[in-house]
């Protein structure tokens, strides 16, 4: 993944992301994946890694002051637990932060775009049900930032 971003570029001009799996979910490997390609294109990480509640993301970026978070679940379960995803962002003052959700993450087989339309609904920017191109999310990131918009 190329980016603008080089080794040398200072730490605090990086985007700095908030990373984890929501729920009960114990899947990690698709986390660290993720962790480790973002980090290559330049970015900071702060990795929650399993078992987080969205309170642990919102904090986590209140503290290291986030761009955005990525959000992943493998067992479904990020239907129930990004509901309110969103309004607990704005909540702390950090409505702006940039929030993307991937994985496997609703229970059931359901076509994509209806699980795209709920996400966004909850006011994610970046829905990417069951796609396993990492790329394509850190483009999008990419994009995101450099435009300072986000989907909603």
């Amino acid at each position: 993944m190329q980016t603008n971003l080089s080794k040398k570029t200072p730490a605090a001009d990086r985007p700095r992301i908030v990373i984890g799996v929501i729920g009960d979910d114990i899947h990690i490997v698709g986390n660290r994946i993720m962790q480790l390609a973002l980090e290559e294109s330049g970015c900071q990480v702060f990795n929650l890694r399993t078992r987080n509640r969205p309170e642990h993301f919102c904090q986590a970026a209140l503290e290291i002051n986030a761009h955005a978070i990525f959000v992943s679940s493998l067992n479904g379960e990020g239907e129930y637990w990004c509901a309110d995803f969103r309004q607990r962002l704005q909540a702390m003052g950090l409505g702006h932060i940039l929030l993307y959700v991937g994985g496997n993450i609703v229970v059931g087989n359901r076509p994509e775009p209806e699980v795209v339309a709920l996400f966004k609904g909850y006011g994610f920017d970046r829905v990417y049900h069951q796609q396993p191109d990492i790329d394509a999310a850190i483009i999008d990131l990419f994009h995101d930032l450099k435009n300072g918009t986000t989907q909603r």
